[in-house]
């Protein structure tokens, strides 16, 4: 396969695995929903989700880093919830969360699902692999050791 056809395949995939993400937060979540039933308002407000955070989520870093360094990154899911907010913004009509508290929910139900669907579907960089090594050469089995399962991130 061509690199090209392969990161259009990696982008619908991870639009879809999005997509997902966002219609299950408004299922979940009483402060977020669509105006219209049909799949053509969560399409795009993942698309939409998927630029913005392209594009302006580095810059918030960037303008957060010290708070993401205090808080030992969970100011993260403040910006997620931003971005939420923001795209809620910008889709007035057919998308919208009703506060913040509903947009921080929505962000961490969506930052959950769609981070574990991109990990059991392989649409990231990250790998988990659980190894069980003998132990080594020339020392006596002991109990105490901590020689269990290795897992590498």
């Amino acid at each position: 396969m061509q690199p090209g056809p392969k990161k259009i395949l990696r982008f619908l995939q991870s639009w879809l695995i999005n997509t997902l993400a966002v219609l299950l937060a408004v299922q979940m979540v009483k402060g977020i929903h669509f105006r219209d039933p049909g799949l053509l308002a969560p399409v795009l407000t993942a698309l939409m989700l998927g630029i913005l955070n392209a594009f302006i989520r580095p810059i918030l870093v960037v303008f957060a880093l010290p708070l993401l360094i205090l808080t030992l990154g969970l100011f993260m899911l403040v910006i997620n919830a931003l971005m939420l907010y923001l795209v809620s913004g910008l889709m007035k009509p057919y998308f919208q969360v009703d506060g913040f508290g509903a947009a921080i929910l929505g962000a961490l139900i969506i930052s959950l699902i769609s981070g574990a669907l991109n990990i059991l579907t392989g649409n990231t960089k990250s790998r988990v692999s659980i190894r069980r090594g003998p132990p080594p050469a020339g020392k006596k089995p002991d109990r105490n050791d901590d020689n269990g399962p290795v897992i590498d991130v």
